[in-house]
């Protein structure tokens, strides 16, 4: 599967441990999310489009209303890095 850098990033953060949180609107729409390593810091550049991209290529999933984790298909997708720094 062809994955991008950054894509590569939030799932290497979320392969260690992180999660990503989603804020919503009264309506329930997403109007922000965010990536967090496991140490609880936040990814830059990480935004909706890139969520939804994930999203789709079921790279991430939440389970009974938590946050989103990285997925088994999400795990065998990102490449074996040392650490964050691509």
């Amino acid at each position: 599967m062809n994955i991008n850098r950054c894509d590569q990033r939030v799932l290497h953060a979320l392969a260690q441990g992180g999660l990503i949180r989603l804020f919503r609107d009264a309506c329930g729409k997403v109007i922000e999310v965010e990536c967090l390593n496991r140490d609880g810091w936040r990814l830059s550049p990480f935004d909706i489009e890139d969520f939804k991209r994930l999203k789709r290529r079921r790279l991430i999933s939440s389970r009974a209303s938590g946050p989103y984790r990285i997925t088994r298909l999400g795990l065998a997708a990102v490449r074996p890095q040392l650490d964050n720094c691509l």
